[in-house]
């Protein structure tokens, strides 16, 4: 049997050096995008629509939407509410379709659409999803939404975290640079994570703006079995694997 790969892209800038149709695509967006999303269909959301662009976002509220929209941490005037983890609780979004817009995560969402399965990572999820990746028997590329197409910490050291956990299984291998990397840091920090996370800009944004009160939260293992899927432009809970 053919082994399976694993690749990671620090960036969608980078995206179409990586792309590779037969891949499961993990995307991720640790501070705050992935985590808030996961964190919806925790909480009973039903599906969420990311879209790339305020206008978007802006003429779906227009059109009766519940939207979370925002840009550099900030909640647009014209949304329901912005990209907190916390704004997505059960009393407000459970059974709800919702629109969502943000400064890196939907872009890279959609960005990714050309994989075979696109998966939204977060920690609060890896368990469940590093076991179905390795029950899929299929590539593994983890893109990071990164910041405005930079290089980012906190995501980074998710896709090692990742990469390490599907790695365990004799039928993937890497030789990625990217994924050795990501796994070499996410070991160096794994110990002190919240000490390491202190060093990422986003971290400090956030801070800024009084908006770090889910650091803690976003870094947490495994508070469920489900796994949110792209189906065409739209995400939907892929299962309950409890």
């Amino acid at each position: 049997m053919e082994k399976a790969k694993i690749e990671v892209c620090y960036s969608p800038a980078l995206f179409p050096y990586y792309e590779n149709r037969d891949a499961v695509v993990v995307v991720t967006d640790i501070l705050r995008a992935s985590s808030a999303i996961v964190t919806a269909f925790m909480n009973g959301v039903e599906r969420i629509i990311p879209v790339g662009t305020l206008e978007e976002a802006k003429s779906y509220k227009d059109r009766g939407f519940m939207v979370a929209a925002e840009r550099d941490g900030i909640v647009r005037d014209f949304a329901d509410f912005g990209n907190s983890p916390y704004n997505f609780t059960s009393e407000r979004v459970k059974g709800k379709e919702i629109v969502y817009s943000t400064t890196n995560g939907t872009n890279a969402i959609n960005l990714a659409s050309s994989g075979s399965q696109v998966l939204i990572g977060a920690y609060l999820n890896i368990t469940a999803l590093a076991e179905h990746i390795k029950e899929s028997g299929k590539d593994l590329l983890v893109l990071c939404a990164g910041w405005k197409n930079k290089f980012n910490l906190e995501d980074t050291l998710f896709a090692g975290a990742l990469s390490k956990m599907v790695l365990d299984d004799e039928h993937f291998y890497t030789i990625c640079d990217a994924a050795i990397g990501a796994m070499d840091l996410y070991e160096a920090a794994e110990t002190d994570m919240m000490g390491y996370i202190e060093k990422v800009a986003q971290r400090h944004r956030l801070k800024k703006n009084n908006l770090d009160d889910v650091i803690g939260y976003c870094h947490e293992f495994d508070l469920t079995r489900l796994i949110p899927v792209l189906e065409g432009k739209i995400l939907v809970p892929l299962q309950d694997l409890s």
